[in-house]
């Protein structure tokens, strides 16, 4: 391993840490340089004396700290971003914990425990910068890693300082949530036997849906902004074209091109996946509560549930098609299929993030309206698109391990795209609830579907 090797991974191994001093420097209303420095200094040294150990080891401890690893960052990472949200909620002033040394210590391992198994490659992979002998070589690596972790990591807390004091609450909760996700995606790598999270370009598409559920969440922080019922009917206009489109060309067209032929009792089994695809969404539709926002229409079952949580849960399980779909496409990007262009898994990851912004403001803003902190509604808005990166995953990995059920998930999909196109549009518009037109809709579209493809 060279210099140039060895920087690019010390900028590799100090992601983590950049992202957590973002969020501590979320968290300071007031950053010194001080604090700059002991965010730093703690992340920076870890950083360095991890991969250290890890060489120390050697390779006889590779599998015990492969298995252990993951889940004690997992653990740390979410108890640390939970108490961050917890505290954002808390009518109360609380002595925030900032940089104390039991916090710093439990961040600081949790960002750079996974370091250690660097450690042991330098026993495959000699470090060979200096002319001297291994431990040299090693001493010198950690050292950069250490080094360039710690100007990183300065950087950081600076970043997300400059956002925290002007967002408060919000910050805090948008801290915590991504400590959560970071310890989220780490347990998920470790347990994913099929190796498509390892991916960068599928792990960086499966995030930019996310990107614009936050976007339009933080809205609630402009201030003397009002939605108006006009732009509100166009807005949900333009993310029913945008699903429509994704499910008719992104699911059903080449799923068809997946099926080759493919008959089921002389049915396409594109259709029967439609159909399939349907029944699921209606049935969250009916045993889901839920309350849609700006209309106040409560479908599902009576609940006790309070009026912002149920708005959530519309938009939640809205999400849940765009989910399966996102995962099956870049499923499909990570075993090169032939039958989907190389461009539509990133076309898809867009267009969901487009029409995500609106929706998120649709969960954010009538939440706020109610009297809810702004905080809070964003969090509620931020946690309603989050079906969309936990299902991708989830589809993402069975679809990889069982290559042969992608064109039924995208079929799958597509049903369910098209029903809540057709269930919640006209609801958006005529404040009236749907299901009777919903229904004869899919049905007329399925039929159509059936006999041109049979």
């Amino acid at each position: 391993m060279g210099l140039f090797e060895l920087l690019l991974l010390a900028v590799g191994l100090a992601m983590d840490a950049f992202a957590v001093s973002i969020c501590k420097g979320l968290s300071v209303k007031k950053l010194t340089a001080r604090e700059c420095l002991l965010c730093g200094i703690w992340f920076g040294a870890f950083q360095g004396i991890m991969p250290f150990i890890g060489y120390l080891i050697g390779s006889r401890f590779e599998k015990w700290i492969s298995i252990v690893a993951p889940w004690v960052a997992f653990i740390l990472l979410f108890l640390i971003g939970f108490n961050m949200i917890r505290e954002a909620f808390s009518e109360e002033e609380e002595e925030k914990e900032g940089f104390d040394i039991k916090t710093m210590f439990m961040m600081a391992v949790a960002t750079s425990i996974d370091a250690l198994a660097v450690g042991i490659t330098f026993v495959a992979v000699p470090v060979s910068v200096l002319n001297a002998g291994n431990l040299v070589n090693v001493l010198f690596a950690v050292s950069v890693i250490a080094v360039v972790t710690f100007f990183i990591s300065v950087l950081g807390v600076k970043i997300g300082n400059v956002f925290g004091t002007r967002y408060k609450s919000g910050a805090e909760v948008a801290g915590g949530t991504i400590l959560i996700f970071i310890g989220l995606k780490t347990l998920i790598e470790a347990l994913d036997t099929s190796g498509a999270m390892k991916d960068s370009d599928t792990i960086f598409g499966m995030l930019i849906p996310l990107l614009g559920t936050v976007l339009g969440a933080a809205f609630v922080y402009a201030k003397k902004w009002k939605l108006s019922e006009k732009f509100r009917v166009a807005l949900a206009g333009t993310c029913s074209g945008i699903m429509f489109s994704t499910a008719v060309w992104g699911m059903l067209e080449p799923s068809v091109k997946g099926f080759d032929g493919m008959t089921i009792l002389g049915i396409q089994p594109m259709f029967l996946c439609f159909c399939s695809g349907v029944a699921v969404q209606f049935l969250l539709d009916v045993f889901v509560p839920h309350t849609h926002a700006y209309v106040n229409i409560t479908e599902g079952p009576k609940s006790s549930l309070r009026s912002e949580t149920r708005m959530m849960l519309a938009e939640l399980i809205h999400h849940v098609p765009e989910g399966i779909a996102l995962g099956a496409i870049f499923a499909a990007h990570f075993m090169q299929t032939e039958w989907i262009p190389e461009s539509t898994p990133l076309i898809l990851a867009i267009a969901i993030a487009v029409q995500n912004f609106p929706e998120a403001l649709f969960v954010s803003l009538p939440i706020m309206e109610q009297g809810t902190g702004k905080g809070k509604a964003f969090f509620m808005g931020v946690v309603s698109g989050m079906s969309i990166p936990l299902l991708a995953v989830f589809v993402l990995v069975v679809v990889t391990l069982f290559p042969s059920v992608l064109p039924y998930i995208m079929g799958l999909a597509g049903g369910a795209l098209i029903y809540t196109v057709i269930e919640e549009t006209p609801v958006m518009i005529s404040k009236k609830d749907n299901d009777s037109g919903a229904i004869p809709f899919v049905i007329g579209f399925a039929v159509i579907m059936l006999l041109i493809f049979k």
